[in-house]
């Protein structure tokens, strides 16, 4: 007699084994299951437990908070909690966190939740305090998703504390960046909530983008106002305000680069009411400030004997046109493979406001759409050797220095203390759209010396090849380009093609998601902006290939 494993319902005919198996059929009726699982919480069934927050209770039930939250399960099953053997516990929580706490409940019971630029700070708070590991990624997503607008709507400073006061390094990071790469960003409702040390962590960098040093002691000027307007609520008595107040203005004014003013800023300094308030302070630092200027460097090296000292030397990323150029790529889809677009300014090679001073003259090529070097020959007095064909998939900025002074032989073999390089930082930013709001998204650093002999500094990678440009699209020209064009003469880069055109997906044409780099109603215009800063033999700089 055979048996039938009621655990394995197979027969011992090998063929109606086969036949089973193929009848097999996996359903999926999950939905409905979450469905009753939400309909305990909609309806109230079962419930043994209330929680109670800001004098409301939430029924709700022990297996679902213990499923879902780390902390509910220690909280509810550990006998060293008294909370393990109550029926109704009260939770304390912060007003916006209790405003969104039926939110959060309910995400436990059915993993759906509304969450807005008001919302999502204070359901990360509460996935934080509870640990609820899934809510408190799709919250960190959302934020890393809606910098920009988060910056728009005046959120982003909270956002910025709070995700680096809790160790959500990557969601703080790019907040930190949008800050100091888009400072005029910050409204004044947001400088009240600015907090003294998450600013003076801002002034303390040298990748700042600004207009120039003046904007960024304005910029601390109205958050100076916005504490004052606070203290003057304070308790604190009329000696011990003044106290603080002083301590304030000199922490803060303490990262402010006054020797990268001009002459000309700094004379305007003298009328501002703040720096008459505090003149003994100021009139030192513009003294400190005016040395730099006309070359007294005895004074500059005593000041420079601190950190603090040192950096006071150093340009941050100045976008006045005096420091460089806007480069705008339009109808970047209808540009060809290996596209170069050359642009020309010039920069001041001190920031000293000396109008007598010979301006540094440069030559910017840019190359978005790959570089391509054709195959060559050359000729050395060993003899001639062939230069095969090389396509490089980046995207390239080539920066020509046009006026590097020339040293002589006896110069460079006799006189040591002669150096005619050209040294700067520069900074290439790019711009770029989150949700239709246009913003430097990234920055890239790099400090070089340029010569006679080393005029040209190539810098790839300043923005992803591949991103800036879209592989599911064909070019219409490279489709119709006869075999005689020069698009055809090209060697491709990628048999996916760039740009606009039919689309490999649905071989239609049709709307692409265009990358984040492009700007403009159309999606078609590329603008980096380039930023070269003169530095000094005073000026602390990291490494001399530094890249942010």
């Amino acid at each position: 007699m055979n048996y039938l494993n009621i655990d394995s319902p197979i027969s011992a005919n090998s063929d109606s084994k086969d036949e089973i198996n193929n009848e097999d059929l996996e359903v999926d009726n999950s939905k409905s299951v979450l469905l009753k699982i939400a309909t305990l919480y909609a309806e109230q069934l079962m419930s043994d437990l209330v929680l109670e927050v800001g004098g409301v209770g939430y029924p709700a039930h022990r297996l679902i908070l213990c499923a879902s939250s780390e902390v509910f399960q220690v909280m509810l099953m550990n006998r060293e909690w008294s909370e393990w053997r109550e029926s109704r516990i009260v939770l304390q929580e912060t007003p916006t966190a209790a405003s969104v706490f039926p939110h959060f409940l309910k995400y436990f019971y059915t993993g759906q939740i509304k969450i807005s630029y008001q919302t999502v700070l204070p359901v990360l708070s509460l996935g934080d305090k509870y640990n609820v590991k899934d809510l408190v990624t799709l919250c960190l997503d959302y934020m890393s998703q809606h910098i920009a607008q988060a910056a728009k709507r005046g959120h982003l400073i909270a956002w910025m504390q709070y995700t680096m006061a809790c160790g959500h390094n990557d969601v703080a990071k790019a907040c930190q960046n949008f800050v100091k790469w888009n400072l005029e960003w910050v409204v004044d409702s947001e400088l009240e909530e600015l907090e003294d040390d998450a600013l003076l962590m801002l002034l303390q960098q040298s990748d700042l983008v600004l207009h120039n040093e003046m904007s960024l002691y304005q910029f601390v000027v109205r958050w100076l106002s916005k504490q004052r307007d606070r203290l003057s609520t304070s308790e604190l008595g009329e000696a011990e305000l003044k106290q603080h107040w002083d301590s304030l203005v000199s922490t803060v004014f303490s990262h402010v680069r006054f020797p990268m003013m001009c002459p000309n800023q700094l004379a305007k300094l003298l009328l501002c009411p703040l720096t008459q308030e505090h003149k003994e302070f100021f009139m030192e630092r513009m003294a400190v400030a005016m040395s730099y200027q006309s070359g007294q460097y005895e004074r500059i090296s005593e000041v420079q004997q601190t950190e603090a000292g040192r950096m006071l030397f150093t340009p941050r990323l100045y976008t006045e046109d005096m420091w460089g150029s806007v480069l705008a790529v339009d109808n970047f889809h209808s540009l060809q493979s290996y596209h170069t677009r050359t642009f020309i300014f010039s920069t001041r090679p001190s920031v000293a406001d000396m109008a007598t001073e010979k301006l540094t003259e440069w030559t910017v090529d840019l190359y978005p759409k790959g570089v391509w070097f054709k195959k060559s020959m050359l000729i050395v007095w060993a003899g001639t050797y062939d230069v095969p064909e090389v396509v490089l998939r980046t995207v390239r900025i080539s920066i020509t220095c046009q006026n590097c002074p020339e040293q002589s032989a006896y110069e460079r073999d006799y006189l040591d203390y002669y150096e005619p390089d050209v040294r700067v930082k520069i900074g290439i930013l790019v711009w770029g759209v989150q949700k239709g709001v246009e913003h430097v998204v990234s920055v890239v650093e790099r400090v070089h010396r340029f010569s006679a002999q080393n005029r040209v500094l190539n810098i790839d990678g300043a923005l992803d090849f591949d991103e800036l440009n879209t592989p599911l699209y064909t070019p219409l020209d490279d489709v119709s380009a006869s075999p005689n064009s020069a698009a055809s003469a090209s060697p491709s880069l990628s048999s996916k093609g760039t740009g606009t055109g039919r689309c490999q997906k649905c071989s239609d044409s049709c709307d692409s998601p265009e990358p984040k780099h492009l700007l403009g109603p159309n999606r078609d215009q590329l603008r980096i902006q380039v930023v070269i800063v003169p530095l000094t033999d005073f000026s602390h700089v990291g490494a001399p290939d530094a890249r942010v």
